[in-house]
């Protein structure tokens, strides 16, 4: 299982660097930082591909009401089978000698003897030798990813994700501005739900923000251009995916900012594009209805996605953004 050479650096890691528990700083992102770069080091896995994995899983369960709560800084989850191995008699194994005779994969990453799914360090070291497997340059962590997760949606959204904590080096990317300079002039109401009728009966799926030709549309928040182009509803359009795993939609543009392509990573307050009034119609059509920015925001699970109300995330964030 663990080398021999992370051994050692494991227990001189537990001697000299004070562990992190979920009673002394519940979801604090300098302390699970620091698990990261400790993991790091104890086994070569660059920090951000732990980050993204676990921000993944962070945001899927704090996402769902009905899930269990988050009790550690780490909220990685493994299932029973995949934990404690798949004919093992005792899914709650903690002994890492019978895990490891079972073929399961939880490690005892912290040195007390025992492999805990509520340990933050034993949760981490766990994935870290399971995707070593598989190499550590990112094709080879994608590969990694994808036998774990089954899903080339999932496998994209965290690796957008270990780029911006690669690039930023650090995990507080949580900033949010209002989608057009608020010195403009705008406006806007809560219009979520209403009935919609071009191309068929649907209900709105976002927020209007009425403002002049050409008015910049600002990214939202640090995040990657997952999409770029037309659409015959929404006319030349773009989305941007942040690392809460929340789609940040923009339609009806004008233009796009230029040289801004789909991978890009964009900060919160970057130009993305320009207000205009296109789409209800084939590719160019414009013109139908009064300039706007339709925003739109959606939350993905493992295998779906739905749309939520924008409405109270914008007035925060037009109070916040004090332009």
């Amino acid at each position: 299982m663990i080398k021999k050479k992370f051994i050692i650096l494991l227990l001189l890691t537990i001697l000299y660097m004070p562990s992190v528990h979920a009673n002394e700083a519940k979801d604090d992102s300098a302390a699970r930082l620091a698990l990261y770069k400790q993991t790091e080091t104890l086994t070569g896995i660059p920090w951000y591909y732990l980050a993204g994995i676990d921000q993944f899983e962070r945001s899927l369960r704090l996402s769902d009401n009905d899930g269990p709560p988050i009790t550690t800084n780490i909220s990685i989850q493994f299932s029973d089978e995949k934990w404690s191995g798949t004919t093992n008699p005792n899914a709650q194994d903690s002994v890492p000698e019978s895990i490891q005779f079972f073929d399961g994969i939880g490690i005892d990453g912290n040195g007390d003897g025992i492999a805990s799914r509520d340990s933050d360090e034993d949760l981490l070291m766990s994935m870290a030798e399971l995707l070593s497997a598989y190499g550590y340059d990112r094709e080879h962590f994608k590969i990694g990813l994808w036998k774990y997760y089954h899903s080339d949606r999932v496998v994209s959204i965290i690796m957008n994700d270990t780029r911006l904590f690669e690039k930023y080096g650090a995990l507080d990317l949580q900033k949010k501005v209002f989608p057009v300079p608020t010195n403009y002039n705008h406006s806007y109401r809560d219009t979520w739900a209403m009935a919609r009728g071009w191309g068929g009966r649907r209900s709105h799926e976002g927020t209007d923000i009425f403002a002049d030709y050409g008015t910049p549309v600002l990214s939202t928040c640090y995040g990657v251009v997952e999409m770029k182009g037309w659409n015959k509803f929404g006319g030349w359009r773009i989305g941007i995916r942040d690392i809460n795993n929340t789609y940040h939609y923009y339609a009806h543009l004008n233009s796009f900012a230029e040289n801004i392509a789909i991978g890009d990573i964009v900060e919160p307050g970057q130009t993305v594009g320009s207000v205009g009034s296109s789409g209800y119609g084939p590719k160019g059509t414009s013109g139908k209805f009064p300039p706007h920015l339709h925003y739109g925001m959606y939350k993905a699970r493992m295998t779906s996605e739905w749309a939520f109300n924008p409405y109270p995330f914008l007035q925060k964030w037009e109070r916040e953004s004090g332009q």
